[in-house]
This record gives C-alpha cells, structure tokens and sequence, in this order.
C-alpha cells in the first residue's frame, strides 16, 4: 500500500454540502461553548441537532444509495481519519478533551453551581432538559442526548452500510431503540413521575451499572417502596438470572450487540474505526490480563463499597458485615469450583489463570475484612475508595480512553480491555452458551475481510482457514465478519454443546477415525 499510494476516495459535492451543514450545527454548540447568548435557545438547540442529523443522513444516503449493496471497505486505510493519520489523532485528541472536561471540569461548559443558573453548552439544552423532566439540564443530560444523536444518526449510516444483511439492520434498530428509550427518555420520565429515585437506566446491568448498590441508591430505592424495591430486585435478578440465560442461548451478542449503550456507539459512531483494532499476539495477552484484572477490581471495590454502609450487629439488621462477606466469599467460591469440576478440560491453560484470580480475590476480601474499620478499608478511607471506583473505572476507562481512543485503539477498546460486564459475559460464553461462529473452510479463500473487520482483535481468517468454530470469550457476536465474507465461509449459529469446540479434529485429523467422525456428522 505504502508503494502504490492511491488516493483515498472523494466525496461528491453533495457530500460537501452535507458535511458543510453539520458543521454549522457543531459552530453553534461551540458558540455556546464561548457564552454567546441565544435569543431563543430552543430553537438554536433544534437548529443545531437538525443540522447535525441532516447532515449525516445526507451524507450517508451519498455514500451507499449510489452505490450497489454488498461489502464496503471504501479505502478506510487510505483516509487518513481511519488509519490513524493525523486527521485520526487530532479527532482522538478532541473527543478524549471532551471526556476529561465532560467527567472533571464540567463548569467549562457551563455547569451552574450552589444554586446558580447555567451558561454556555449546558444552558443552550435547558429547553429539551425543561420538556422532558421539568429541570434544568446537567452535564449527563447533555452528553445523554449528544449519545443519543450519535448512535441514531451513525445508526442510519450504519444500516444503510450494511442493507445487504438483515441480521445487521435488526441489531442495529435494537441498540437505537434500547439507547433512545431505556437509557434517555424512560429515565427523564421516571424522574417526573417520582423525583426521588435514584437515576436508573434499566439495560445497564452491574458491574457496567456500579453505582446501583452504592448507600445513597440503596437507599433511594429502599424508601420509595414498592417501585423502588421492585427496580432494585431487578438490577439483583439481572446478574444472577436473566444474565445467565440470555448468554446461554444467544451468547453475549444478545447485550453487547443488540443492548448495550457502550457497544451501541461503538458499533455506529464507531463503526469507521473497526478496523483498528488490533490482532497481534500481544494486543490478546493484554486483554486477558487487563479485563481481567479490571473485573477482579470491580468485584472487591462493589463488595467494599456495600461493606462500608453495613453494620456489625444484626439487631441493626439482619445484613451485617460478616454475613455478606461469607456471602461474597462463598459464591465465588462456588463458581470457581463448579467451573473446576466440570468445565476444567475446556479452560485447558486458562484454568491456572482463573485459579489465580480467585485466591486473589478471596484474599482481598479477608484483608478487607479483618483490617477494616468504621472509616477505613485497605487501610483508605471509605469515601476516598468509593470514589475510586467511579472514577477510574466509569470514567477514565470508560469514557476517556474507551471512547475517546477510538481513532487510535478502535471502536471496541472499553468492550476489550476495560468492561467488567464483557468479561463475565465472556466467561459465561465460553464455558456454557450455546452460541458459536461456525466455519466452512473449504471455502475460504483467505481474502482477510473478515480479521480486517473485527473489533474484538479476533483473526477470524486464522479459523476460516482450518474450519474451526469460533468459540472466543472476546467474540460479542456482531456478525460483521459474516457480512463482509464474499464466500459466505461464516455463520452465527445457536446449537447444542457437543462439538462446540472442535479444534482437536481438525489439527489432529490424521489421530482420530475418520470414518467414524464423518458418522457422527
């Protein structure tokens, strides 16, 4: 590529006008940004967001009606936003200064404080906050609706991208229709019909969720009823039942595909950016330690946090300290080892790794446990260490570097390296779902669309090749690398657990029967 040199390719003049448009939506937000005073913020917000949506429909329906339906790789590594040229870093730079003013210094866009009304940025979305749950706006609503935008705009790119797939179209309806109700409106309306309860986004399940068992939410949901008993059984029954169930019959795509905020915008703003993510052997390594240790943190920081606000006499309340650490302990306990028994032999090498994980969470817990104080836990006071955990994992993995790395690292980093919910999902997938990428090796023909497209850091092609089934923990089964097959070599499958993993009949062919496994089939 580097001897060739193409040029990347053009967009027509429509294309201009249309980007021309969205820019002027973006100079109003920056305007704002300054404090220029709107005469009627109203309909400079609406000005804006149209002129940014229209502009990007305009733009899309340029870029793919034109042309005939099938696969769109466009010169992505051409251009120099999508190939980490300078065009890439400079948007990398812009979205990450966005993250750390957004979650740190949210006065700079106008954050009114100790009572005082709000200017700049945040003023000019007073009017939409206003409408929809009768208070000002804060700097979540803002970023709230500018992720909104986002994944609905970028989600129309995106299924007309891919209109050659309906499996693409259906997933991609679903995360715009999970971001647009459950995590914007049916908040906002929740507020209005009871402002006391805690803010809650019903798809976001702990650890993603990790303020839902902070003291201030528990109690928030204790002392409104039935409503608010009935939301914090939920968020309960989520991680021990319905997660559990889902993964097993669709693996984890049915979240992190179809459901999920973080994926969503990954997925649709993101989608230019997919090819980025890389496949060598040492980007995996560091994966699975790094997800893993994340997850382990998570673990100990959510125990620690609820830990903090229990007492040690059970005539306070039947909860005390020392029945829910037993609790904790005895659960993992029993995970670990009913993975042990019966799922050893497929864990194969990762079964010391998940022995290891365990002892150290174990014994962060008895630290925890006997060390801790009223005020104190790992020798940290309590309230430094809940804050902690918001702002390393919800904020700085999260927002600035999962999402403001998206031109530099690809549109999954936060779903590979960071999110604990992707990890147990993982987990879960690997060990017990039905699900699987199925592969006919025989017709492959090593093309590389597949490896090329997958922001999970999978080398799909590596499978392809040899015919293997694709049973990866990272695989969050967006079905991209079947899309963009011209062979149609893969398949999403749900089947039973039985030859699920097949790699030891296709390396060792010449070690088994093959008579008798042509049988079996």
């Amino acid at each position: 590529m580097s001897l060739a040199k193409p040029d990347a390719l053009g967009i027509n003049n429509k294309q201009k006008v249309a980007v021309a448009i969205g820019v002027i939506g973006l100079f109003i937000f920056a305007l704002a940004l300054f404090n220029v005073n709107f005469p009627n913020k109203a309909l400079f917000l609406t000005l804006s967001l149209a002129a940014i949506i229209g502009g990007t429909v305009v733009f899309s329906r340029e870029a793919y009606l034109t042309k005939l339906e099938g696969i769109k790789n466009d010169g992505v590594w051409f251009k120099s936003i999508s190939s980490r040229g300078i065009l890439g870093w400079i948007l990398g730079v812009v979205l990450t200064t966005f993250y750390i003013v957004l979650y740190f210094f949210p006065t700079y866009l106008g954050l009114g404080t100790d009572g005082e009304e709000n200017t700049g940025l945040i003023s000019l979305f007073d009017p939409l906050s206003q409408l929809l749950s009768g208070r000002n706006a804060s700097q979540w609503f803002v970023y709230g609706t500018l992720y909104t935008v986002a994944i609905l705009a970028f989600g129309y790119k995106f299924i007309l991208k891919y209109r050659h797939n309906r499996y693409q179209q259906l997933r991609t309806v679903s995360v715009m229709f999970f971001q647009l109700g459950f995590a914007f409106l049916i908040p906002e309306f929740m507020y209005v019909m009871n402002n006391d309860l805690p803010y809650y986004d019903l798809k976001s399940i702990w650890p993603l969720n990790y303020y839902i068992f902070d003291e201030w939410s528990v109690n928030g949901f204790l002392s409104n009823g039935t409503i608010g008993l009935a939301l914090l059984l939920f968020g309960i029954l989520s991680i021990f039942v319905f997660t559990p169930i889902l993964t097993y019959k669709y693996g984890k795509r049915w979240y992190c595909s179809w459901v999920c905020g973080c994926g969503g915008l990954a997925e649709t703003a993101g989608d230019s950016f997919r090819q980025l993510s890389s496949k060598k052997l040492y980007a995996w390594k560091i994966e699975r330690w790094l997800i893993h240790v994340v997850l382990v943190f998570s673990v100990v920081m959510t125990t620690a946090v609820v830990y903090t606000y229990l007492g040690y006499d059970k005539n306070d309340f039947w909860l005390t300290r020392g029945v829910f650490i037993s609790f904790v302990i005895g659960l993992l306990t029993l995970v670990f080892a009913g993975t042990m028994i019966f799922k050893r032999q497929e864990l194969a090498k990762d079964a010391k790794y998940g022995a290891i994980s365990f002892f150290i969470t174990i014994t962060l817990l008895l630290v925890m446990h006997f060390t801790g104080t009223t005020d104190h836990l790992f020798y940290i006071k309590a309230g430094a260490l809940r804050a902690a955990y918001g702002i390393y994992i919800g904020s700085i993995f999260s927002g600035v570097i999962g999402t403001g790395f998206y031109p530099i690292l690809g549109n999954r980093s936060w779903c590979r390296f960071g999110c604990p919910m992707a990890a147990i999902l993982g987990f879960q997938q690997r060990l017990f779902s039905k699900f699987r990428i199925t592969t006919n090796g025989g017709q492959c023909i090593s093309c590389g669309n597949c490896s090329n497209s997958c922001e999970m850091g999978i080398d799909v092609r590596h499978y392809a090749q040899k015919g293997e089934n694709i049973v990866r923990s990272s695989c969050v089964g967006c079905g991209i690398c079947s899309a963009v097959c011209p062979r149609g070599v893969l398949k999403l499958e749900n089947d039973g657990m039985k030859g699920r993993i097949n790699s030891n009949e296709i390396l060792l062919g010449n070690d088994v029967d093959l008579m008798e496994l042509v049988n079996q089939k």
